[in-house]
């Protein structure tokens, strides 16, 4: 797998990740962590336990292989995809976001996906036939790509598809709604709010 402004770097695909206990645990969980919300958000919350979510992470944070997830779109598709990258430099840890244009399905991508407007988010979350290089579960894909989400959204429309999509990844139904609270929080919070916003997937 080749991505474009990573030369030979060890990117690997991660799709096989996402069915693992622990995983949304390492995917979500930092959107819950700036103390703004009443309690403290856990890994059980996200589905698995701590144990799940620390034995992954070891897996998701390995320097040597950076997990990819490709939220790719086919052809034709109104919304462009998303390549997810775990980027495990030693000393600069973090997750990319790439462009991935329809039929990209090696991964290529350049540049860094600044938002997703709700619309966009749903579009590709939801794209009916999605490639076979690349994450096909449309909770999968819709969770994976929520950090992104900028802009204007209805919050009760957002929580419900949040709740709806943590369910169906096995998150518990008794705590899904708190973990929905704290996600959707954080959203709102570093949300744009700017009726004039646009990503550059759509043009503006």
């Amino acid at each position: 797998m080749l991505i474009e402004g990573y030369g030979h770097g060890p990117v690997v695909a991660g799709e096989s990740l996402v069915g693992r206990r622990g995983f949304w645990a390492n995917h979500l969980l930092a959107l819950c962590g700036d103390g703004m919300c009443a309690g403290r958000a856990e890994p059980e919350w996200f589905g698995g336990d701590g144990g799940d979510a620390d034995a992954l992470a070891e897996v998701l944070f390995d320097p040597e292989r950076w997990p990819v997830f490709r939220v790719l779109v086919p052809d034709g598709h109104p919304a462009s995809g998303v390549v997810v990258v775990y980027r495990n430099l030693v000393d600069e840890c973090g997750v990319d976001y790439l462009p991935g244009g329809p039929g990209t399905g090696a991964g290529l991508g350049s540049g860094l996906v600044p938002g997703l407007s709700w619309r966009e988010l749903t579009r590709v979350a939801d794209c009916p036939e999605p490639p076979a290089d690349g994450v096909q579960d449309a909770s999968g894909r819709f969770l994976l790509l929520l950090p992104l989400l900028s802009g204007e959204w209805s919050g009760d429309v957002v929580r419900d598809r949040i709740v709806a999509a943590l369910v169906a990844v096995g998150a518990p139904e008794g705590t899904v709604g708190r973990a929905a609270g704290h996600l959707l929080g954080h959203l709102e919070r570093r949300a744009l709010h700017d009726a004039g916003w646009g990503s550059p997937l759509s043009g503006g």
